[in-house]
């Protein structure tokens, strides 16, 4: 008896046209005649057909455990600052070490249900139908989950004015950058809206908002916590971060978040272990040795300078080891991390809409169709920032065949050493976090390289530890006119613990606690 034939279904993926494969014959510098190229479309044809099979195999999904509504975006009215993207109410564990706080997380960052938008109109319309690992640990713990938090056009900016519904104001002042990417989780912060959020990180975009806005951001170390389900732009340079109003707050969220993802993070090691962070916040600093980082002040605002030594100055009158110390290779910092930023974020983010072939961990496919949807249809809806990304990214990889991408990765790990051999001498070291304060918005009519400028100015001090991995955080050590400046304190890989010792003790000493 003859089997009933197959029923018709369209192909997981197609066969490509011989006009498909003379296009990728020619911009590959294949020399090829209409038979040869007829040949060639048969061979792929074949093969591509076990891209059904594959289409056909059930993918391994994050897990959703807690019920939620989709939420709605916020009225102006209740959305002061810009700093919200969409409001939610998802309530985790009944009990937890996160039990009864407000909780923000970037939109940079899935939470199932709820729209992700990136602070990009390529992305608008996108839901993700997982759980980021952090959004699932948060709400394990207890936490409120009450919003997605604004964020810069596919988080490439480091001031405000990027993202495509509005500009995030300075709770300080209105007329000035909050700082960004995750400008809306500071903002929100230092408003009282939230007790805490995440934020992401790949050239300062926790610190820098932390700093403006005048709370605490910790850059934990590279690979402590897990970027699962996040949106990715440079596995290299890709962090998640505690950012809260205190000290206190911000290590108990990284008690929360940190700690191995069961591989789906492969830059995680399966040994790591997390320490109970709040318990070792004693205040005590005695003995320990601080550098302040020369080259940290080169070309720093003189006002700026002088709060954030005050502030060094107290931790030495608490009885701090205080010196100077010299990484001259701190001034090359910020330019090798160019390439990641510009070339590898180009090939990540555009190339391979979220997709790396060195990244061995979980992917999500339906945002990386949304992704390359929204490349293809609204590329002219990108920010100014993102265009230069493509511009220097597409020409170095046509002319320059990426090599100094590579060449950067190379002296990483000299910059890494370099760093290292302070933090052989000293506990921690510091330097202001950005060496101005909050500057104005952008206004209308702004040219290219005002705006590429702005956006892009303020990574000099910060960069450098998204490359080497040092955890570092921002904290707030004064004012100039009213607006915060920050200092920023950096350790060793994965003692983050001591990083965090000595803001919660400077902390103590500020507010006179």
């Amino acid at each position: 008896m003859e089997s009933d034939p197959k029923p018709y279904r369209l192909p997981a993926v197609r066969s490509p046209t011989i006009h498909q494969m003379g296009d990728i014959a020619k911009d590959l510098g294949f020399a090829m005649d209409p038979n040869e190229l007829k040949e060639y479309q048969g061979v792929v044809s074949t093969f591509l057909e076990d891209y059904d099979r594959l289409e056909d195999i059930p993918e391994p999904q994050l897990p959703v455990k807690y019920p939620r509504t989709p939420g709605y975006r916020p009225n102006p009215e209740d959305n002061p600052n810009n700093a919200w993207y969409w409001r939610t109410d998802i309530k985790g564990a009944s009990s937890g070490k996160l039990a009864g706080k407000r909780v923000g997380i970037k939109d940079s960052i899935a939470v199932a249900g709820v729209p992700m938008m990136n602070g990009s109109r390529l992305l608008e319309g996108y839901v993700p139908e997982y759980d980021a690992t952090v959004v699932t640990r948060i709400l394990d713990e207890g936490g409120h989950i009450i919003g997605k938090t604004a964020c810069e056009d596919l988080c490439f900016s480091g001031s405000s004015f990027t993202n495509a519904k509005h500009p995030v104001t300075n709770p300080h002042d209105k007329t000035r950058t909050s700082g960004g990417s995750s400008s809306g989780s500071a903002a929100l912060i230092a408003t009282g809206d939230i007790d805490m959020a995440l934020g992401g990180d790949q050239g300062g975009s926790v610190r820098l908002p932390a700093s403006f806005c005048g709370i605490v951001g910790l850059k934990p170390t590279h690979g402590l916590v897990p970027y699962t389900g996040a949106a990715m732009i440079e596995p290299n340079l890709d962090h998640l971060g505690p950012m809260a109003s205190n000290v206190y707050d911000c290590a108990l969220l990284l008690e929360v978040i940190a700690g191995f993802d069961d591989g789906l993070d492969p830059r995680q090691a399966s040994n790591m272990e997390v320490p109970k962070y709040t318990e070792l916040l004693t205040g005590d600093i005695s003995s320990m040795k601080i550098g302040v980082l020369e080259e940290g002040f080169t070309k720093c605002n003189s006002d700026v300078e002088e709060v954030v030594r005050k502030a060094v100055q107290m931790l030495k009158d608490k009885g701090a080891i205080v010196e100077e110390v010299s990484v001259p290779m701190h001034h090359d910092g910020a330019k090798i991390a160019g390439p990641f930023l510009w070339e590898g974020s180009y090939e990540t983010m555009f190339g391979g809409s979220g997709f790396n072939s060195c990244y061995g961990g979980h992917y999500a496919t339906s945002l990386q169709d949304a992704l390359a949807r929204g490349f293809k249809t609204s590329p002219n809806d990108m920010s100014a920032t993102l265009k230069l990304v493509c511009f220097i990214g597409e020409y170095t990889r046509r002319h320059y065949h990426h090599r100094y991408y590579s060449k950067a990765s190379n002296l990483k790990r000299f910059l890494r050493q370099a760093y290292d051999e302070a933090l052989k001498t000293y506990d921690v070291i510091v330097m202001p976090t950005i060496k101005f304060t909050a500057t104005k918005l952008l206004e209308e009519g702004a040219s290219v390289a005002e705006t590429c400028t702005r956006g892009l100015n303020m990574v000099g001090n910060t960069s450098t530890f998204d490359v080497t991995g040092h955890p570092a955080l921002s904290i707030n050590a004064g004012f100039v006119d009213k607006l915060p400046v920050g200092m920023m304190i950096v350790g060793k890989r994965f003692d983050d613990a001591t990083v965090l010792r000595v803001a919660h003790a400077y902390e103590k000493l500020r507010d006179g606690a």
